[in-house]
């Protein structure tokens, strides 16, 4: 079960993040919900991506999230996405001490993606904060409704 969200200082920013792919690989978009830090909802936004990875799309998403706040904001990333919370704040020291590779020393994947999301993170003061998905948190699921709308517009498209 969720544990209910912190209480944020005033001045910070919320963004909701979701990556959605139908296949993985398969179409994939991303979709944010951006809490402003009066509370209000101040963005609801998606995009379709085209031919992309489950990963991606996560990585998309808080690209995206983060860089509708202004920069030197405070923000709170929120994801349900393993992979990108744990990029942005547990792996990318070892990566750039290893010169871009993993762990098992073969190249990080998605790197230009993951270099323009640090860059957007650089520009602002970021803190991550992982949700379960599909458990009820009403922005996680909202963003995760918006991501599957940009499925469903592109689908409908072709």
């Amino acid at each position: 079960m969720n544990q209910p969200a912190p209480l944020l200082p005033v001045d910070r920013w919320s963004a909701y993040t979701d990556g959605a792919c139908t296949g993985n690989p398969g179409p994939a978009a991303w979709g944010v919900v951006l809490i402003a830090p009066d509370g209000r909802v101040a963005e609801r936004v998606h995009g379709f991506l085209g031919h992309a990875t489950n990963q991606i799309a996560e990585i998309a998403a808080a690209t995206e999230g983060l860089a509708r706040v202004p920069e030197g904001a405070r923000v709170e990333l929120v994801s349900d996405s393993q992979y990108v919370l744990k990029g942005l704040s547990e792996w990318r020291a070892g990566w750039e001490r290893r010169q871009w590779r993993n762990s098992k020393n073969e190249p990080v994947a998605n790197l230009e993606l993951w270099q323009r999301l640090f860059a957007v993170a650089d520009a602002r003061r970021v803190s991550v904060r992982w949700v379960r998905g599909h458990n009820g948190d009403p922005n996680n699921e909202l963003a995760d409704r918006l991501a599957n709308e940009a499925l469903r517009l592109a689908s409908a498209r072709r």
